[in-house]
């Protein structure tokens, strides 16, 4: 038996954002039985809560998409953060989690099935800038749909997205995604995260089309909106931007990222929808 929550992570109001499950005492679920659930689950994310191996570490965060395991994800690192104070009665709390990607700190104030939380991601890299008529003739827009001035770039704080700028925001209504194309983009990308800037400042709207076929659209993708503000910070001076997503599939999300030096730091709610048990193999 192993406790499970079911949550949606950067969320102003329950059945939105982006659900996420967690499945606790995970020490001894194999691989197999992660991916089959995860599967099962159908999410973008399931994760597996297990002892940690390094000895700063709180806990350790084993991070599923229905494909394959992947070495850091932001909602699932809120998320589950938000499931283990949850489960220890913890209302104000930091974790130190550990993923593939390394140690990561996890804040997270808790009011009963309500919380927010923040988690300060890895150093900043900057990678490749991809050909923009490449990348949208992968998602069916024209090239003149591209902001005229930004180029498409892969960036990191743990998990490589290629963020890709769009001149207006009614053309994220418009994309159609060649799956196969968007996979074909660059092999590192996990993501490719198509935004639109808000030309006051500080606000921007976006979708995440996962570069593995199999995934489906990501509603929230706070391992994306960290590499879109260090992108925006030498092109618009920004320290500060809220991103809303997940709008085109029904699935609202408002994301908020901050620099911290030259790290960033997530932040969104996190609402419990659901607890109770898994009897799993």
């Amino acid at each position: 038996m192993h406790p499970y929550t079911l949550l949606d992570v950067f969320a102003d109001e329950p059945l939105a954002g982006n659900g996420l499950a967690v499945v606790h005492d995970a020490d001894h679920v194999t691989d197999e039985v992660m991916l089959r659930f995860a599967r099962e689950t159908r999410l973008a994310e399931t994760t597996f809560v297990q002892a940690p191996r390094a000895p700063e570490a709180d806990y350790r965060n084993r991070i599923w998409t229905v494909a394959e395991e992947v070495p850091f994800a932001g909602h699932p690192s809120l998320g589950t953060a938000v499931a283990v104070a949850l489960r220890s009665g913890e209302t104000e709390v930091t974790y130190t989690q550990e993923t593939h990607a390394g140690l990561q700190p996890v804040t997270v104030s808790r009011a009963g099935d309500r919380a927010s939380a923040s988690m300060l991601q890895g150093p900043v890299d900057f990678k490749e800038e991809l050909d923009v008529h490449e990348v949208m003739a992968a998602i069916g827009l024209a090239p003149d749909a591209a902001h005229p001035d930004w180029a498409p770039q892969l960036v990191t704080t743990g998990l490589t997205a290629l963020i890709a700028p769009l001149a207006l925001a009614d053309a994220l209504g418009r994309i159609r995604p060649d799956r196969a194309a968007v996979e074909a983009l660059h092999p590192e990308s996990f993501n490719l995260y198509l935004f639109a800037y808000d030309g006051e400042g500080g606000r921007a709207r976006a979708r995440s089309i996962p570069s593995r076929p199999a995934e489906s659209e990501d509603p929230a993708t706070g391992s994306a909106v960290a590499p879109l503000l260090a992108y925006l910070k030498p092109r618009t001076g920004d320290e500060r931007i809220e991103v809303w997503q997940g709008v085109e599939i029904g699935r609202p999300s408002r994301l908020t990222a901050e620099l911290e030096g030259d790290q960033v730091r997530v932040k969104g709610n996190v609402i419990v929808v659901a607890t109770g048990e898994l009897r799993l193999p």
